[in-house]
């Protein structure tokens, strides 16, 4: 499960304000610059976040397991034609390389979930964004990111105890509406307790936050942010 795990690489160590002004440069080349040349340059610069966050290639795939089929069937349905030769390679280029762009982007940002805590993302997004906006996106960030593996986790234990049960003998649109229905229920369900969480801790729009602090290792990352910036905009 894509959550927080403590460590010691150098992206665990950076500070998250660098990491997430890394990651809107990163998004912002990445749509820039669809050509292969681009995107071969931006795949190598997500290795090596990989690498220095130490999140292995195929776990970060398996995270957004179900976000593959979408990405490899926009080219498919893109190619196709209703009539001869009802199969046209050359436009699924474009769509592909859009698919790989966005899953570029989906690797940096499950290297920025791994090595930063909630309450960091938080403060970073409130020290950032100054006013009542801000402190609303960091609320926004903080339940999200808490919210969204517990999500993952339900589901999952719902699909195991279907198959605990026979249930994945059972017809694909009866799995995928128990399936569902399972999950909103679950979902309603946290999303109650955790009003009720809220209420009983007193909860505060301005709580007091972790301290944030630049160090040397900084400077790389927000140089390379700004040289993908400038990249974006030629």
């Amino acid at each position: 499960m894509l959550t927080y795990a403590p460590g010691e690489t150098l992206a665990h160590r950076l500070d998250p304000r660098s990491k997430l002004l890394f990651q809107f440069a990163f998004a912002a080349a990445a749509f820039a610059h669809t050509n292969p040349r681009g995107l071969a340059a931006l795949t190598a610069l997500a290795g090596v976040v990989l690498l220095a966050s130490g999140l292995p290639p195929t776990t970060a795939l398996w995270e957004f397991r179900f976000a593959l089929p979408f990405l490899v069937a926009a080219p498919l349905v893109e190619a196709l034609t209703l009539g001869p030769p009802w199969f046209v390679p050359a436009d699924a280029a474009s769509p592909a390389l859009a698919s790989y762009r966005v899953l570029l982007v989906l690797l940096v940002s499950a290297a920025y979930v791994r090595t930063t805590p909630v309450r960091d993302s938080r403060a970073a997004i409130q020290r950032t964004v100054p006013g009542k906006p801000g402190q609303f996106l960091g609320v926004g960030v903080a339940l999200v990111f808490r919210f969204l593996p517990a999500l993952q986790a339900d589901l999952a234990r719902v699909r195991e105890a279907m198959a605990a049960r026979l249930g994945d003998e059972r017809p694909l649109r009866e799995r995928m509406w128990l399936v569902a229905a399972a999950g909103l229920n679950r979902a309603f369900g946290r999303a109650d307790r955790l009003a009720l969480a809220l209420r009983a801790r007193c909860f505060a729009w301005n709580p007091t936050l972790p301290e944030l602090r630049f160090s040397r290792l900084d400077v790389p990352a927000v140089a390379l942010s700004a040289i993908l910036a400038a990249a974006a905009l030629v």
